[in-house]
């Protein structure tokens, strides 16, 4: 499927070559078009790759979207062109700056940065399509000089009464309207009187036009189902195709990598590209990104934007790295990849044409390997501001954060779940587990005996000692304190656990009891929160009736105690 770059489009039909016809009309009163702007940029060097990713700025940047950009930007970096981002902003209603800042908010997140557009500028701007609209009536006036664009009349109900005679009679809804083959006294009568009209471009009546898709190899259409198709509004503003095709023309893109729904476009737009003489890009349509019950990929499936994965926390090289991975693939089995190694790995020809389907049990994999892997300060910076924003506690940093991240790290995927993981650990739900049915075994093997025994260690200043001396402190006093019990493995640990932090289950025993032990003495932990210290604890523990408890394991001691 490969080709020289700017190769010219194939057609299917010796008239489809020559799309020129000598106009119907020279009298005509034309669009303003003064003070336009350069309609001839800067030649484009013909080995040089220019992409460009066009998002309209009317909402959040979707997934898929994100896909398009990333797979732009590697292609562009890969062959060492030029990343260009254009704004297409001429749906005024709905288009807003604060949703165009959003879109390059979350380019710039992901790390794509763009050679030439908003904030960046370049040879071949303005950027946005809204400061180019004398560019499109310029181009507009030249295909109505050629003939290759008429003025159309037709009214909405006119317009309305086509469809429905090509509906009944099971036909294309292509324009048949006179004005196709009106004279110009017919013209200028409606000019006199101000009728307003669109312009309309010529479409060739037979034949077929062919593309040959860098993905998805040779695509063709039948020209007798397109009709003639507007470019410009009764109002002056030009329509979606007309623009696109401009700009990338004079952008001098060489390739329009974007995904399959714009397809249909092409055609419109290669015709375009041939009435104006345009050197033809090559296309590339990408594969829709689709949920797990293979439908589109949309809001009633949960997170779709960038904006919304960035708010639950993942990391902008999780997100790219799996995006690459939608539709893409090197033929290796690494999952993993930097953005350097995507632009040296990427090729366009590995770009799959069936749809991907977006798995975000896989993302939040993914993203926990990346936290992770993550140096271990860095890390420390992200989970402790965290914490701290989050109201756990008062300070981001320090020895306690220190530990508290490098022991709790495996147990969360996003950022933000490492809030209901320091959250356990600092909890002290002693009475609920007792309760529970997993504590039986282990009240039935004299838990009472332990806690008389760690009471003593603890009342006796022994145990505070060998927590201040940190975790090498807590592991010979453990193992002396075992051996005093005549106990060893579960039957020490299991116990140690619940009397400790209140659970059966957690991190490393020792280092967590270290961490709680620091939590106490340091202040560390925002006192709004609740945390109960050992000193509170082993009042817990202390007030525990544990002939009662034995008796009904139901039976709650209304204490101090508060479960988290």
């Amino acid at each position: 499927m490969s080709a020289a770059v700017g190769a010219p489009l194939a057609t299917g039909s010796r008239r489809l070559l020559d799309l020129r016809r000598p106009p119907l009309f020279t009298s005509c009163r034309r669009l303003s078009t003064s003070a336009s702007l350069n309609p001839n940029p800067p030649p484009r060097p013909s080995d040089q790759v220019r992409v460009r990713f066009a998002p309209s700025p009317t909402g959040n940047l979707h997934v898929g979207g994100a896909r398009t950009a990333l797979f732009n930007y590697l292609f562009a970096r890969s062959k060492g062109g030029k990343f260009v981002v254009r704004i297409e902003d001429t749906d005024l209603e709905r288009s807003t700056k604060a949703s165009e800042e959003a879109l390059l908010d979350d380019l710039a997140w992901l790390g794509l940065n763009w050679d030439e557009g908003p904030s960046v500028g370049g040879d071949y701007g303005p950027y946005r399509q809204s400061e180019r609209n004398r560019l499109y009536k310029e181009y507009a006036e030249r295909l109505l000089e050629s003939g290759h664009v008429y003025r159309c009349f037709c009214s909405n109900e006119e317009l309305e009464k086509m469809k429905e005679d090509a509906k009944i009679k099971n036909l294309p809804p292509v324009y048949t309207g006179k004005w196709a083959t009106a004279t110009n006294e017919d013209i200028n009568k409606e000019l006199e009187k101000g009728t307003p009209c669109t312009y309309r471009f010529r479409v060739p009546k037979d034949g077929n036009l062919k593309i040959n898709d860098l993905i998805r190899g040779e695509v063709t259409w039948n020209l007798n189902t397109l009709g003639d198709f507007v470019i410009m509004r009764s109002n002056g503003q030009p329509v979606y195709n007309f623009c696109v095709t401009v700009d990338d023309a004079t952008m001098a893109i060489s390739h329009v990598i974007r995904a399959e729904e714009h397809l249909p476009n092409t055609l419109r737009q290669a015709l375009i590209y041939k009435a104006l003489g345009f050197h033809m890009p090559y296309f590339a349509h990408l594969s829709l990104i689709l949920a797990s019950d293979r439908s589109k990929l949309s809001k009633r499936h949960g997170a779709t934007s960038v904006g919304q994965f960035k708010e639950m926390g993942y990391l902008p090289q999780a997100m790219v790295n799996y995006l690459a991975l939608l539709g893409w693939g090197d033929g290796t089995e690494n999952e993993f990849y930097t953005l350097e190694e995507l632009v040296q790995s990427f090729t366009i020809e590995r770009v799959n044409k069936g749809g991907a389907i977006f798995d975000s049990v896989k993302l939040r994999w993914m993203n926990g390997s990346y936290l992770q892997s993550l140096p271990p300060n860095e890390l420390t910076r992200l989970i402790g501001d965290h914490w701290k924003r989050s109201g756990i506690l008062n300070e981001s940093d320090g020895q306690f954060v220190e530990d508290a991240v490098s022991l709790l790290k495996d147990g969360f995927d996003l950022v933000p779940d490492s809030h209901k993981v320091l959250t356990s650990l600092l909890s002290y739900p002693l009475h609920a587990t007792l309760a529970s049915e997993e504590a039986k075994p282990v009240l039935e093997d004299r838990l009472s005996e332990v806690a008389a025994s760690l009471l003593a260690a603890y009342d006796s200043g022994e145990l505070t000692k060998v927590l201040d001396d940190g975790h090498a402190g807590w592991q010979t006093w453990v193992k002396a304190f075992g051996k005093s019990l005549k106990r060893k493995g579960k039957s020490l640990f299991i116990p140690l656990r619940l009397l400790l932090t209140g659970k059966l289950h957690g991190p490393d025993m020792g280092l967590s009891v270290v961490l709680l032990h620091r939590a106490g003495v340091s202040g560390i932990v925002n006192p709004d929160f609740g945390f109960i210290t050992l000193n509170e604890r082993f009042k817990v523990v202390r007030e525990l009736d544990w002939q009662a408890f034995n008796a009904d394991q139901s039976t709650l001691i209304p204490a101090t105690s508060a479960v988290h």
